[in-house]
């Protein structure tokens, strides 16, 4: 594991082909009251890219936020509703298009009502991901290398679940249904951010 890290924004020359996944870290799971602390990015390679906001950072980062709305590359999270709602709210961008590991395996794995990373990892991939650090806390102005180590592992496998969770719903008949969840992400984003998460106006 290849882990580089940087302060406030990405370098220019850092690229990740056609497919990135992200992860963030943050203060708490409230977008409107909980700070963005930290970014992860990584091309499925084996390197982690992570984009460090100290406190009292500005969100001034415009190379980050040019990767996450540029339409060429597809954004691979897990629980994706919640960090596009936070990176919206720290850096004013919408993510797309993205896919969302959590909501796959919602629609392919109904034999489960496990679908947290660790559990996918365990499962499809016969790897073990520590959640040792989840409730560390990332708003100190430097983190150890535990936390550096545990932010990485979280977006390092995430291409390989794609590709396994793909396997899943074409096999199950369900890849149209899952590209239309994907495509409203960015909505359920913001309206998550504008009040309607409860009540969710898709409830009756």
């Amino acid at each position: 594991m290849d882990i580089r890290l940087h302060t406030g924004d990405l370098p220019d020359d850092v690229a990740f082909g056609d497919s990135m996944a992200v992860d963030t870290e943050t203060m708490g799971l409230n977008p409107h009251r909980d700070r963005l602390c930290l970014v992860q990015l990584s091309a499925g390679d084996g390197v982690c890219h992570l984009v460090h906001f100290p406190p009292g950072d500005p969100y001034d980062a415009p190379n980050l936020a040019a990767l996450l709305v540029d339409p060429t590359v597809t954004k691979i999270f897990h629980f994706a509703r919640f960090d596009m709602a936070i990176l919206y709210a720290a850096l004013g961008v919408l993510c797309r298009p993205v896919y969302c590991t959590k909501v796959a395996s919602k629609l392919c794995r109904t034999n489960s009502e496990r679908h947290g990373l660790k559990h996918l990892c365990d499962n499809l991939l016969g790897i073990d991901v520590s959640k040792e650090e989840q409730q560390s806390d990332w708003g100190e102005a430097s983190l150890s290398d535990n936390q550096l180590a545990y932010a990485a592992q979280d977006v390092l496998h995430l291409h390989r679940l794609r590709d396994r969770l793909d396997q899943l719903l074409t096999r199950e008949g369900r890849s149209e249904i899952a590209r239309g969840c994907f495509e409203f992400l960015p909505t359920r984003a913001l309206l998550d951010l504008g009040g309607w998460d409860h009540p969710d106006v898709l409830e009756h």
